[in-house]
């Protein structure tokens, strides 16, 4: 059973309901039967396009992390030896 979102006509608050498929839809605020459906955007469809510009978004954010992290580590070792000699 899908979860639908629904908008108030009555009250126009905006709510989601899981129904049986006979079962009308009530306001939950003000128990009004007056409410639409909307369509939620939760769906999406995934191309080879816009599963390739994903890659390349978490590739980027991956290769900065790991050139974060590698100059830490240098900046930790420089001191580490001027500290301890080496």
């Amino acid at each position: 059973m899908p979860i639908h979102d629904y908008q108030c006509r009555a009250c126009s608050k905006r709510f989601e309901l899981l129904l049986l498929p006979r079962e009308k839809p009530a306001c939950p605020s003000c128990r009004s039967a007056k409410v639409e459906r909307l369509f939620s955007g939760g769906a999406a469809v995934s191309t080879a396009g816009t599963r390739a510009r994903s890659v390349a978004v978490v590739r980027s954010k991956a290769t900065a992390e790991k050139k974060e992290k590698d100059h830490a580590h240098a900046e930790y070792m420089r001191n580490h030896i001027k500290d301890h000699g080496g």
